[in-house]
Parts: C-alpha cells; structure tokens; sequence
C-alpha cells in the first residue's frame, strides 16, 4: 500500500539562511514540491536587490509585512542604475507594494524590490522551478560567510550559473 503525504511547516519552522541583506527561511524545497521553492524573505531598511531577471525561472512576492518598492515590467530604457525611475511603453512604474500585494514575474520580465522605509519588510517568495533558487542562496551564504568584503566575481559566476542576470546593483546601506 503507497501512502502519501504533504507537508506541514509550523510558523517559525525552516531551515534559515541569514545574509547581511537579508534574512531567508525555506519553507518548501524541490524535495517536497516539483513545482516551487518556497521562501520567506526578510527585507532590512535599505536593502536593493536590483534590477535583474531570470530566462527560465518564474517568480511570486506576496508582501506580508512593511512597504517595498517593486518593478515587474520591460522599461522602454534599460539604464545601469536606478531602476526606480524606469517606466514600460504602456506607462508602468515602479509601485509601493504594501501588504496583501502579490507580484508575479514570467521568465524573461526584469524585475527587483527594495525596502526604502526604516522598518523590516517580510515577503512570502515562490520560484519555479526548484531547486534553483535553493542552491543560490546556500552558495551565496558561502561566499558572504568568508569574512571581507564580498567577492563580486564569485557573485556574478554564481548568478550565471543559476540564471540570474543582474541588470543594475544590488545594494545595500
């Protein structure tokens, strides 16, 4: 007899990954789910991820708590900076994403977030298909976890290899 069983991840329950950008807890992995990984992010005042995007993956934010700044469009001028500023042919901007708003990001799409307020912004985060994301972040943590200052090729080599090409500066004050 073949028995079959879900998942269950109390509040508070994960396996944590905590960078001096952000605080990331795994919810669902590519062993439970063949469709997603599943995240929740903690986004400190000041962090910027950047503008980038992804040619295979597909993403879901939906914000739990605080305010972030969000962009999920193609702007008509793809500018090495500040990606606040851009705006879509059809007259998009970047938004305030407050609680209850959900982002959803095809592959292909440049999107980003930051936390421009002075309060910690939660996040649940989905990224299809697992187990992607999963690995970034644990090889990221490595990198950061050598002491001085990040090493910025390593950071990039990580991101190609994972499908992440970063469109203006990650960020943090």
């Amino acid at each position: 007899m073949t028995t079959t069983e879900g998942l269950l991840v109390p509040p508070g329950h994960g396996r944590v990954v905590h960078t001096p950008a952000q605080r990331v807890t795994f919810k669902v992995t590519g062993t439970h789910s063949r469709s997603a990984s599943t995240f929740e992010v903690e986004v400190p005042p000041g962090f910027d991820v950047g503008a980038h995007l992804h040619t295979r993956s597909e993403e879901l934010f939906y914000v739990l708590e605080g305010e972030l700044d969000v962009l999920a469009f193609e702007p008509r001028v793809r500018t090495p900076d500040n990606w606040q500023k851009w705006q879509s042919s059809s007259g998009k901007r970047v938004m305030r994403a407050t609680p209850g708003t959900v982002i959803v990001v095809p592959p292909g799409c440049p999107h980003a977030f930051a936390n421009p307020t002075k309060a910690p912004a939660r996040m649940f985060f989905q990224a299809s298909p697992p187990p992607d994301h999963e690995r970034y972040f644990e090889e990221l943590l490595e990198i950061l976890g050598n002491g001085g200052p990040p090493d910025h090729e390593a950071i990039e080599a990580l991101r190609k290899r994972y499908d992440i090409e970063q469109l203006t500066p990650l960020k943090l004050r």
